[in-house]
């Protein structure tokens, strides 16, 4: 896990007056390595020496300081990554039978594309936009054959 990664994560809890404690160093190390968002069992499953009541906490702690993104499907459990700081801009997937979600990336002239559609609809309701995200949410190819 490279250093520059957990500085910066101790860099951005500092700013909201926390500590970047192991439990928190640990939780990054899972979702570094996942190469897709996890779910809480899916955390612990990775790392059994993680408490359950304390992933929940600093998963919530994690994303207040724009370490963690959380994303909400109408399964049973959502799902974390670490944001886009920590990596590329990306999409997702969500199957709303199963809730697995993949991750995607658009040609770069398509998401300049969309950047300038959704800053022009963003700036007419009075918003300066930062970044997007975009979900497309249906039925995975493993549901769709059960």
């Amino acid at each position: 896990m490279p250093d520059d990664l957990h500085d910066a994560a101790a860099l951005r809890l500092r700013r909201i007056s926390q500590r970047y404690t192991g439990g928190r160093r640990a939780l990054v190390g899972v979702l570094a390595g996942s190469g897709r968002p996890l779910s809480i069992p899916e955390v612990l499953e990775r790392d059994p020496s993680l408490a359950e009541s304390s992933v929940y906490r600093n998963l919530a702690v994690l994303e207040q300081a724009g370490v963690v993104a959380r994303i909400v499907t109408n399964h049973d459990h959502n799902r974390y990554e670490l944001s886009e700081r920590f990596g590329e801009h990306h999409h997702h997937l969500v199957c709303t039978n199963c809730g697995e979600i993949s991750d995607f990336t658009l040609p770069a002239a398509v998401e300049q594309a969309l950047d300038t559609a959704l800053e022009r609809v963003a700036r007419r309701a009075g918003y300066r936009p930062d970044t997007h995200r975009l979900d497309v949410v249906g039925t995975c190819a493993t549901c769709q054959h059960e």
